[in-house]
């Protein structure tokens, strides 16, 4: 889990530096756009549902690109056998649908809570830095600390889930949930809504009007 929370900053670091969209990051910066009247919720709807299609769309790419490389090896014949790197993917993928119950559930969106709580955190001290490096530094370890404490991404998990259930489909065996209905209804749906909730109460809403007298004030100059 250390090596996985060490590397996995990297995608948001290439996000940030080549101006990509992210939905759970514009889970913050468009409802504090509509808080500073700069958009309405008509638009703030538009970008959610385009960012969030959009991400999915490239998870799933990203996913089956990865099941038949990386995670697997082929014989002459075509027969594929997962390596190591495509069980423990199955791993990941497994724990990410064991969600079960109420419990569970509640457990799945109060790590989404937190996970896009750090990760906006992260944006926001990205934004802070003005030099690549100091972008760099400083959006990598509330990433590595979300991913190193298990919390739940939603964008994170729509590839992670579908490399697994890709790559067990290599294998025969059937594991509980890990398949399309199972990824929605024990995970996405719920992180995708903690997510949501962390970053529009805990960040966008808190941070307004934590800094609303300098926001009004810096618009009045311009």
């Amino acid at each position: 889990m250390f090596v996985t929370g060490a590397l996995f900053p990297i995608g948001l670091i290439i996000i940030v530096l080549t101006g990509a969209e992210l939905f759970t990051g514009d889970a913050m910066f468009a409802p504090m756009a509509v808080l500073q009247g700069h958009v309405g919720i008509g638009r703030l709807a538009y970008l959610w549902v385009v960012v969030y299609i959009g991400n999915l769309i490239g998870s799933i790419f990203m996913a089956f690109l990865v099941s038949y490389g990386p995670y697997t090896s082929w014989s002459v014949a075509g027969v594929a056998t997962v390596t190591a790197f495509g069980l423990r993917a199955i791993a990941i993928g497994t724990a990410k649908v064991s969600y079960t119950g109420a419990m569970g559930i509640l457990s799945c969106f109060f790590k989404a809570i937190l996970c896009n709580w750090l990760v906006c955190l992260a944006l926001f001290l990205g934004l802070a830095a003005n030099d690549v490096i100091g972008k760099i530094v400083a959006i990598w370890f509330p990433i590595m600390a979300f991913v190193a404490s298990g919390y739940e991404h939603c964008v994170a998990n729509m590839y992670f889930i579908p490399a697994a259930i890709i790559t067990n489909g290599f294998t025969g065996n059937t594991v509980d949930n890990l398949n399309w209905v199972g990824m929605w209804t024990n995970n996405i749906i719920w992180a995708t809504l903690g997510n949501i909730v962390g970053a529009v109460i805990f960040m966008a809403i808190v941070y307004y009007y934590c800094y609303k007298s300098e926001i009004c004030a810096l618009c009045e100059t311009k």
